[in-house]
Protein backbone atom coordinates (compact mmCIF):
# COMPACT_ATOMS: atom_id res chain seq x y z
CA UNK A 1 0.00 0.00 0.00
CA UNK A 2 1.24 3.50 -0.83
CA UNK A 3 2.21 5.66 2.14
CA UNK A 4 2.25 9.36 3.01
CA UNK A 5 4.02 10.95 5.95
CA UNK A 6 2.14 14.15 6.79
CA UNK A 7 3.86 16.89 8.85
CA UNK A 8 1.74 19.93 9.73
CA UNK A 9 2.19 23.09 11.78
CA UNK A 10 -1.14 23.86 13.42
CA UNK A 11 0.04 27.34 14.45
CA UNK A 12 1.02 28.50 10.97
CA UNK A 13 -0.72 31.44 9.28
CA UNK A 14 -4.08 32.09 10.89
CA UNK A 15 -3.90 28.73 12.70
CA UNK A 16 -6.88 27.28 10.81
CA UNK A 17 -5.28 24.15 9.35
CA UNK A 18 -6.58 22.01 12.25
CA UNK A 19 -10.11 22.43 10.87
CA UNK A 20 -8.94 20.99 7.55
CA UNK A 21 -7.12 17.93 8.89
CA UNK A 22 -10.12 15.53 8.63
CA UNK A 23 -10.66 16.51 4.99
CA UNK A 24 -6.97 16.13 4.16
CA UNK A 25 -6.68 12.71 5.78
CA UNK A 26 -9.89 11.55 4.10
CA UNK A 27 -8.72 12.68 0.65
CA UNK A 28 -5.35 10.93 0.97
CA UNK A 29 -6.95 7.75 2.33
CA UNK A 30 -9.57 7.69 -0.43
CA UNK A 31 -6.74 7.95 -2.97
CA UNK A 32 -5.25 4.72 -1.63
CA UNK A 33 -2.61 6.04 0.77
CA UNK A 34 -1.92 4.97 4.32
CA UNK A 35 -1.26 8.21 6.18
CA UNK A 36 0.99 8.84 9.16
CA UNK A 37 0.31 12.33 10.56
CA UNK A 38 2.54 14.34 12.88
CA UNK A 39 1.71 17.82 14.25
CA UNK A 40 4.91 19.74 14.95
CA UNK A 41 5.61 20.25 18.65
CA UNK A 42 8.40 22.82 18.63
CA UNK A 43 10.89 24.65 16.42
CA UNK A 44 13.05 22.11 14.57
CA UNK A 45 10.61 19.25 15.06
CA UNK A 46 9.70 19.15 11.36
CA UNK A 47 13.39 18.67 10.48
CA UNK A 48 13.73 15.67 12.77
CA UNK A 49 10.52 14.08 11.52
CA UNK A 50 11.29 14.71 7.84
CA UNK A 51 14.69 13.04 8.12
CA UNK A 52 13.16 10.12 10.00
CA UNK A 53 10.51 9.67 7.31
CA UNK A 54 13.05 9.84 4.48
CA UNK A 55 15.45 7.46 6.21
CA UNK A 56 12.64 4.94 6.71
CA UNK A 57 12.48 4.46 2.95
CA UNK A 58 8.85 3.36 2.98
CA UNK A 59 7.02 6.63 2.25
CA UNK A 60 6.02 7.60 -1.28
CA UNK A 61 5.33 11.26 -0.48
CA UNK A 62 6.30 13.53 2.41
CA UNK A 63 3.54 16.11 2.78
CA UNK A 64 4.23 19.37 4.58
CA UNK A 65 1.61 21.86 5.73
CA UNK A 66 2.70 25.19 7.17
CA UNK A 67 4.43 28.38 6.11
CA UNK A 68 7.80 29.02 4.51
CA UNK A 69 9.55 28.33 7.81
CA UNK A 70 7.94 24.90 8.23
CA UNK A 71 8.79 24.00 4.64
CA UNK A 72 12.39 25.07 5.27
CA UNK A 73 12.59 22.72 8.26
CA UNK A 74 11.30 19.85 6.14
CA UNK A 75 13.90 20.63 3.47
CA UNK A 76 16.64 20.55 6.15
CA UNK A 77 15.54 17.04 7.09
CA UNK A 78 15.27 15.79 3.52
CA UNK A 79 18.66 17.15 2.53
CA UNK A 80 20.41 15.39 5.41
CA UNK A 81 18.93 12.03 4.39
CA UNK A 82 20.44 9.68 1.82
CA UNK A 83 16.94 8.82 0.53
CA UNK A 84 14.88 12.06 0.27
CA UNK A 85 11.17 11.67 -0.46
CA UNK A 86 9.08 13.53 -2.99
CA UNK A 87 7.51 16.55 -1.25
CA UNK A 88 3.90 17.67 -1.39
CA UNK A 89 3.14 21.10 0.03
CA UNK A 90 -0.05 22.51 1.55
CA UNK A 91 0.80 26.20 2.24
CA UNK A 92 -0.87 27.78 5.27
CA UNK A 93 1.57 30.58 6.14
CA UNK A 94 1.11 34.34 5.93
CA UNK A 95 3.16 34.85 2.76
CA UNK A 96 3.93 31.49 1.07
CA UNK A 97 6.37 32.88 -1.51
CA UNK A 98 7.66 29.53 -2.71
CA UNK A 99 4.22 27.96 -3.10
CA UNK A 100 2.87 30.95 -5.00
CA UNK A 101 5.72 30.73 -7.49
CA UNK A 102 5.00 27.05 -8.18
CA UNK A 103 1.27 27.66 -8.57
CA UNK A 104 0.40 25.70 -5.43
CA UNK A 105 -2.98 27.07 -4.27
CA UNK A 106 -3.52 28.36 -0.74
CA UNK A 107 -6.84 26.52 -0.42
CA UNK A 108 -5.99 23.20 1.32
CA UNK A 109 -8.39 21.09 -0.72
CA UNK A 110 -6.95 22.38 -4.01
CA UNK A 111 -3.40 21.92 -2.70
CA UNK A 112 -4.25 18.28 -1.94
CA UNK A 113 -5.44 17.90 -5.54
CA UNK A 114 -2.06 19.17 -6.75
CA UNK A 115 -0.29 16.54 -4.67
CA UNK A 116 -2.51 13.66 -5.77
CA UNK A 117 -2.83 14.64 -9.43
CA UNK A 118 0.38 16.58 -9.92
CA UNK A 119 3.66 15.53 -11.47
CA UNK A 120 7.17 15.28 -9.99
CA UNK A 121 9.23 18.44 -10.54
CA UNK A 122 12.91 18.70 -9.70
CA UNK A 123 13.94 21.90 -7.89
CA UNK A 124 17.27 23.42 -6.95
CA UNK A 125 18.05 23.87 -3.27
CA UNK A 126 20.36 26.52 -1.87
CA UNK A 127 23.02 25.81 0.71
CA UNK A 128 23.96 28.69 3.01
CA UNK A 129 27.05 27.59 4.91
CA UNK A 130 25.70 24.44 6.61
CA UNK A 131 22.00 25.28 6.25
CA UNK A 132 19.65 24.77 3.32
CA UNK A 133 17.02 27.07 1.82
CA UNK A 134 14.29 26.70 -0.77
CA UNK A 135 13.92 30.21 -2.15
CA UNK A 136 15.82 33.06 -0.44
CA UNK A 137 18.86 34.10 1.56
CA UNK A 138 18.96 37.86 2.16
CA UNK A 139 20.71 40.61 4.12
CA UNK A 140 20.13 44.31 4.69
CA UNK A 141 17.05 46.51 5.01
CA UNK A 142 13.93 44.79 6.36
CA UNK A 143 15.39 41.26 6.30
CA UNK A 144 14.70 40.95 10.03
CA UNK A 145 11.00 41.72 9.50
CA UNK A 146 10.01 38.14 8.66
CA UNK A 147 11.41 36.62 11.86
CA UNK A 148 10.78 39.57 14.22
CA UNK A 149 7.07 39.89 13.39
CA UNK A 150 5.20 37.95 16.09
CA UNK A 151 3.09 34.95 15.15
CA UNK A 152 0.13 36.54 16.96
CA UNK A 153 0.20 39.59 14.65
CA UNK A 154 0.67 37.39 11.59
CA UNK A 155 -2.31 35.27 12.59
CA UNK A 156 -4.52 38.35 12.94
CA UNK A 157 -3.24 40.54 10.10
CA UNK A 158 -1.69 38.08 7.67
CA UNK A 159 0.71 39.61 5.12
CA UNK A 160 -0.16 43.14 6.31
CA UNK A 161 1.66 42.41 9.57
CA UNK A 162 4.96 42.35 7.68
CA UNK A 163 4.21 45.65 5.94
CA UNK A 164 3.32 47.42 9.18
CA UNK A 165 6.46 46.14 10.88
CA UNK A 166 8.55 47.25 7.89
CA UNK A 167 7.15 50.79 8.05
CA UNK A 168 8.21 51.01 11.69
CA UNK A 169 11.81 50.24 10.67
CA UNK A 170 12.16 52.92 7.98
CA UNK A 171 14.10 55.32 10.18
CA UNK A 172 16.65 52.61 11.04
CA UNK A 173 17.74 51.67 7.51
CA UNK A 174 21.51 51.51 7.18
CA UNK A 175 23.84 50.25 4.49
CA UNK A 176 26.50 47.60 4.87
CA UNK A 177 29.78 47.32 2.98
CA UNK A 178 29.95 43.89 1.37
CA UNK A 179 32.25 42.00 -0.97
CA UNK A 180 30.38 39.68 -3.33
CA UNK A 181 32.38 37.04 -5.20
CA UNK A 182 30.35 35.31 -7.91
CA UNK A 183 30.77 33.25 -11.09
CA UNK A 184 31.72 36.21 -13.25
CA UNK A 185 33.62 38.53 -10.97
CA UNK A 186 33.71 40.52 -7.76
CA UNK A 187 31.60 43.44 -6.55
CA UNK A 188 32.50 45.52 -3.51
CA UNK A 189 30.23 48.36 -2.42
CA UNK A 190 27.77 49.61 0.19
CA UNK A 191 24.40 47.93 -0.12
CA UNK A 192 21.02 48.60 1.42
CA UNK A 193 19.78 45.14 0.53
CA UNK A 194 20.89 41.94 -1.10
CA UNK A 195 19.09 38.70 -1.88
CA UNK A 196 20.00 35.34 -3.39
CA UNK A 197 16.85 33.68 -4.65
CA UNK A 198 15.28 30.78 -6.49
CA UNK A 199 11.77 32.20 -6.65
CA UNK A 200 9.62 34.36 -8.88
CA UNK A 201 8.53 36.69 -6.09
CA UNK A 202 9.59 37.73 -2.62
CA UNK A 203 6.97 38.75 -0.05
CA UNK A 204 4.88 40.27 -2.87
CA UNK A 205 7.36 43.16 -2.90
CA UNK A 206 9.73 42.07 -5.67
CA UNK A 207 8.94 39.95 -8.70
CA UNK A 208 11.61 38.39 -10.87
CA UNK A 209 11.27 37.34 -14.49
CA UNK A 210 12.59 34.35 -16.41
CA UNK A 211 13.29 32.24 -13.33
CA UNK A 212 14.12 28.54 -13.80
CA UNK A 213 13.65 26.25 -10.83
CA UNK A 214 16.20 23.64 -11.91
CA UNK A 215 18.94 25.47 -13.85
CA UNK A 216 21.53 25.38 -11.08
CA UNK A 217 21.61 29.18 -10.92
CA UNK A 218 20.51 31.71 -8.33
CA UNK A 219 19.02 35.08 -9.19
CA UNK A 220 21.05 37.67 -7.27
CA UNK A 221 19.68 41.17 -6.61
CA UNK A 222 21.79 43.83 -4.91
CA UNK A 223 20.56 47.36 -4.16
CA UNK A 224 23.33 49.89 -3.65
CA UNK A 225 23.28 52.76 -1.21
CA UNK A 226 22.18 56.04 -2.89
CA UNK A 227 24.58 58.98 -2.73
CA UNK A 228 22.31 61.08 -0.48
CA UNK A 229 18.81 61.35 0.99
CA UNK A 230 17.44 63.02 -2.13
CA UNK A 231 18.63 60.10 -4.25
CA UNK A 232 17.16 57.65 -1.71
CA UNK A 233 13.80 59.39 -1.90
CA UNK A 234 13.85 59.28 -5.71
CA UNK A 235 14.72 55.61 -5.68
CA UNK A 236 11.93 54.70 -3.25
CA UNK A 237 9.46 56.76 -5.31
CA UNK A 238 10.51 54.97 -8.49
CA UNK A 239 10.07 51.59 -6.82
CA UNK A 240 6.64 52.48 -5.48
CA UNK A 241 5.50 53.41 -8.99
CA UNK A 242 6.95 50.21 -10.44
CA UNK A 243 9.37 52.18 -12.58
CA UNK A 244 12.73 50.64 -13.38
CA UNK A 245 14.40 53.72 -14.78
CA UNK A 246 16.10 56.18 -12.50
CA UNK A 247 17.17 53.52 -10.00
CA UNK A 248 18.80 51.17 -12.55
CA UNK A 249 22.21 52.36 -11.56
CA UNK A 250 21.52 51.31 -7.99
CA UNK A 251 20.61 47.72 -8.87
CA UNK A 252 22.82 44.78 -9.72
CA UNK A 253 20.95 41.77 -11.06
CA UNK A 254 22.76 38.67 -12.27
CA UNK A 255 22.77 34.89 -12.08
CA UNK A 256 25.37 32.72 -10.40
CA UNK A 257 25.75 29.10 -9.30
CA UNK A 258 27.42 30.21 -6.11
CA UNK A 259 28.68 33.18 -4.12
CA UNK A 260 30.93 34.14 -1.30
CA UNK A 261 29.56 37.14 0.60
CA UNK A 262 31.90 38.89 3.02
CA UNK A 263 30.85 41.61 5.47
CA UNK A 264 33.56 44.30 5.44
CA UNK A 265 32.00 46.32 8.27
CA UNK A 266 32.70 45.83 11.96
CA UNK A 267 28.97 45.90 12.69
CA UNK A 268 27.37 42.43 12.31
CA UNK A 269 24.94 41.96 9.43
CA UNK A 270 21.91 39.72 9.95
CA UNK A 271 20.74 37.25 7.31
CA UNK A 272 17.34 35.71 6.82
CA UNK A 273 16.94 32.23 5.34
CA UNK A 274 13.46 31.45 3.99
CA UNK A 275 12.06 33.99 6.42
CA UNK A 276 13.91 32.63 9.45
CA UNK A 277 16.93 34.05 11.26
CA UNK A 278 20.13 33.01 9.46
CA UNK A 279 22.84 34.37 11.78
CA UNK A 280 25.48 37.10 11.54
CA UNK A 281 28.57 35.24 10.32
CA UNK A 282 30.86 37.69 8.51
CA UNK A 283 31.85 35.34 5.66
CA UNK A 284 29.15 33.23 4.00
CA UNK A 285 29.38 30.64 1.25
CA UNK A 286 26.24 30.09 -0.80
CA UNK A 287 25.99 27.31 -3.38
CA UNK A 288 23.23 25.99 -5.63
CA UNK A 289 22.49 22.27 -5.37
CA UNK A 290 20.88 21.62 -8.74
CA UNK A 291 17.78 19.42 -8.90
CA UNK A 292 18.26 18.32 -5.30
CA UNK A 293 14.59 17.97 -4.28
CA UNK A 294 11.43 16.76 -6.02
CA UNK A 295 8.08 18.49 -5.46
CA UNK A 296 4.66 17.28 -6.57
CA UNK A 297 3.07 20.16 -8.53
CA UNK A 298 0.35 20.72 -11.11
CA UNK A 299 2.15 21.72 -14.37
CA UNK A 300 -0.85 23.72 -15.60
CA UNK A 301 -1.06 25.78 -12.40
CA UNK A 302 2.72 26.24 -12.39
CA UNK A 303 2.72 27.60 -15.92
CA UNK A 304 -0.16 29.91 -15.09
CA UNK A 305 1.73 31.21 -12.04
CA UNK A 306 4.81 31.91 -14.15
CA UNK A 307 2.75 33.92 -16.62
CA UNK A 308 0.87 35.89 -13.94
CA UNK A 309 3.25 36.96 -11.21
CA UNK A 310 1.50 38.93 -8.47
CA UNK A 311 1.84 42.69 -8.83
CA UNK A 312 4.64 44.05 -6.68
CA UNK A 313 6.26 47.28 -5.54
CA UNK A 314 9.30 46.65 -7.72
CA UNK A 315 9.70 44.47 -10.77
CA UNK A 316 13.31 43.45 -11.25
CA UNK A 317 14.12 42.24 -14.74
CA UNK A 318 17.34 40.74 -16.10
CA UNK A 319 19.49 43.79 -16.92
CA UNK A 320 19.18 44.99 -20.52
CA UNK A 321 22.19 46.03 -22.56
CA UNK A 322 21.89 49.65 -21.43
CA UNK A 323 22.08 48.60 -17.78
CA UNK A 324 25.08 46.39 -18.44
CA UNK A 325 26.79 49.39 -20.03
CA UNK A 326 26.05 51.54 -17.00
CA UNK A 327 27.35 48.87 -14.65
CA UNK A 328 30.50 48.29 -16.68
CA UNK A 329 31.40 52.00 -16.46
CA UNK A 330 30.97 52.18 -12.71
CA UNK A 331 34.09 51.88 -10.59
CA UNK A 332 34.19 49.41 -7.72
CA UNK A 333 37.18 49.42 -5.46
CA UNK A 334 37.71 45.70 -5.88
CA UNK A 335 36.17 45.03 -9.27
CA UNK A 336 39.39 43.75 -10.79
CA UNK A 337 40.40 41.71 -7.78
CA UNK A 338 40.75 38.02 -8.51
CA UNK A 339 38.90 35.44 -6.44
Amino acid sequence: MKQIYFIYNSRSGRATIHTQIPMILDRFTAAGYQVTAHPTQSRGDATICAKRACDAGCYDILVCSGGDGTLNEVIQGCMTSQTPCDIGYIPTGSTNDFARGLGIPKEPEEAVDCILQGEPMLCDVGKFNEKYFTYIAAFGAFTEISYQTSQQYKNVLGHAAYILNAISKLSKIRSCRMRIEHDNGVIEDEFLYGMVTNSRSVAKLLSLSDVRWDDGLFEVTLIRKPANLIELHKMITAFSKIQIGFEKRYIHYFRSSGLKVINLDETPVSWTIDGEYGGTVSENKIINLQKAITFRVDPVRRKRAEENVDSAIAVVMPPPEELREVQSKESFSAQDTEK
